[in-house]
């Protein structure tokens, strides 16, 4: 009721095998599973070549930087973009858009981080397919001017943020 356009991910985090993704991911298309985030350990993914999964398949621990995004765009449909895997903003923002040039769909992740980390990332999440940008509400407490939610909004920063 309080986010109801959101969607239903699963995040693998490496722990399935190919087998075990073949088998599981028709159930989890009838459960309205609309991405399977890094389904297969990255040693293992390129299980993923040809597979036609029924759920889209994004790449999580199996992207950092530009450097793979060749290699994931041959066995994802997605990919996981986080300010902390990238280094940084504008590394960030140059990987979405060659995430975009190679007809990726795009999710903008994060690690378990204060406002501070949240606030550069909802930049690159402008026109995002999915948004995880939850890393704040998982600690016991933000910073002072933290980002405020309401229901599954995030809200932009205050200027008082930066300090």
């Amino acid at each position: 009721a309080a986010a109801p356009k959101a969607s239903l991910i699963v995040d693998g985090n490496e722990g399935l095998s190919f087998d075990d993704l073949r088998r599981i991911a028709p159930d989890l298309l009838k459960l309205g599973v609309r991405l399977i985030e890094q389904p297969l350990k990255v040693d293992e993914d390129e299980a993923l070549l040809g597979y036609d999964c029924p759920v889209t398949l994004c790449a999580d621990e199996s992207l950092h930087t530009r450097a793979e995004l060749g290699r994931c765009a041959r066995l994802y449909r997605c990919v996981n973009i986080k300010l902390d895997k990238s280094g940084g903003l504008t590394e960030a923002l140059a990987l979405r858009a060659g995430a975009r040039a190679l007809g990726l769909e795009i999710m903008v992740g994060c690690m378990v981080a204060t406002s501070l980390s949240m606030a550069p990332a909802m930049l690159v999440a402008q026109g995002a397919d999915y948004v995880d940008l939850d890393g704040p509400l998982l600690l016991a407490r933000d910073r002072e001017h933290g980002l405020a939610v309401t229901g599954s909004v995030l809200h932009p920063p205050v200027p008082a943020l930066w300090g």
